[in-house]
């Protein structure tokens, strides 16, 4: 519903990025805000919440629209999210990404999610300028910067040069009630296969997957699947790599899967294969342990902190100790149950409304 404009909010959340297909930072945003209810906020959106109060704005702004959405956002941003927040007589703007006006009057707190485009930066990338240019400010004028891990912070400091006593690490969550271990999905599979889940970047690490799962000795029992959607920049490469070692009839690219499909396609995996070179959270690691479900996953970033001591930790650029991780899934039933229990228990320490108990405390900090 539109806002009677003769009313005020003194938090404003910024829920332009959430659409129909939520990944990643939508699917943060999309579970956070319902626990933010005690600060009665004004929810910015295109959809409708109606235990909640919300304002209207154009429903052109998300990633489903890709980079054009992305722009019409930051000019939303900048030209008309002020109007508002004067409208409303705001005195505080959240922003679970780090997104806000510049050089405006609008005091924000924002959620940084990683440093991957400065990490890996690419020139011919837009998100590595978006990221050198345009979020160094919003960090430099923020009230306070909240974050998903240790990790994050750290790279914040370290890229931003942003005082540590203004970031505030909160780990993120899962749906416990959606990802968890189904009956009979254990038993053995026509086809046993290794899952990786999530977009196919260079830095996701998915051609040392392919050579490892090649290397390995028994692979012609095995499948493997990768769950995300196709990118036409990567997944002709992975095709071709998969082509030449031979393993065509053995990987299957499942594209984009609904998220009522996840649980039981990870369910049914051998165990989930995540080596990526960096992450600032890694929910893949974090629904395939509440499934259940073994990990592989890098012994570096924010990954040994979701996984702690119930995933297989490996060095994501030595492939030899990826293919070693896979084969110890294969041949060792032992551990495979052992994963299984020791993921279920960690999954356990991580939910939303803990990630929001702690969103909300650092809000009420600031309002």
């Amino acid at each position: 519903m539109d806002l009677d404009t003769s009313l005020s909010s003194n938090l404003i959340v910024n829920l332009s990025i959430i659409f129909s297909q939520p990944t990643g930072i939508s699917n943060y945003a999309q579970n956070l805000f319902p626990y933010l209810k005690s600060l009665q906020p004004t929810l910015l959106t295109s959809q409708t919440y109606p235990d909640f109060t919300c304002y209207k704005i154009p429903n052109n702004l998300t990633p489903a629209q890709g980079s054009k959405g992305h722009l019409n956002r930051l000019i939303w941003t900048q030209f008309q999210l002020p109007r508002i927040y004067q409208q409303l007589k705001s005195n505080l703007l959240f922003s679970p990404i780090p997104e806000a006006p510049i050089n405006s009057k609008c005091r924000h707190i924002v959620t940084f999610h990683d440093a991957i485009p400065l990490r890996f930066s690419n020139n011919k990338s837009p998100l590595t300028y978006y990221h050198r240019y345009y979020v160094p400010q919003i960090l430099r004028q923020a009230e306070h910067i909240i974050c998903n891990s240790e990790a994050t912070a750290k790279d914040i400091h370290d890229f931003y040069q942003v005082p540590a006593s203004k970031i505030t690490p909160i780990l993120l969550a899962h749906d416990n009630q959606y990802f968890q271990p189904l009956a009979n999905s254990k038993s053995k599979q026509n086809n046993p296969y290794f899952l990786y889940l999530g977009r196919q970047d260079p830095y996701k690490n998915l051609q040392r997957i392919i050579s490892a799962f090649a290397a390995l000795p028994i692979s012609n029992e095995y499948q493997l699947w990768f769950a995300g959607s196709n990118d036409k920049r990567y997944t002709p490469l992975l095709k071709t790599q998969i082509k030449e070692l031979g393993i065509t009839e053995r990987v299957k690219f499942l594209n984009y899967v609904s998220y009522s499909e996840l649980p039981k396609i990870i369910n049914q995996a051998l165990a989930l294969v995540f080596p990526s070179l960096w992450e600032g959270f890694g929910f893949p690691v974090l629904e395939a342990m509440a499934c259940g479900t073994p990990v592989i996953t890098s012994n570096i970033s924010s990954l040994p902190e979701v996984a702690g001591d119930a995933a297989i930790l490996v060095n994501p650029y030595n492939t030899d100790e990826l293919t070693e991780a896979m084969r110890l899934i294969v041949t060792d039933e032992k551990l495979r149950n052992s994963l299984s229990s020791l993921g279920i228990e960690r999954a356990k320490k991580f939910s939303w409304q803990k990630t929001g108990k702690a969103t909300v405390e650092i809000l009420s900090r600031f309002m």
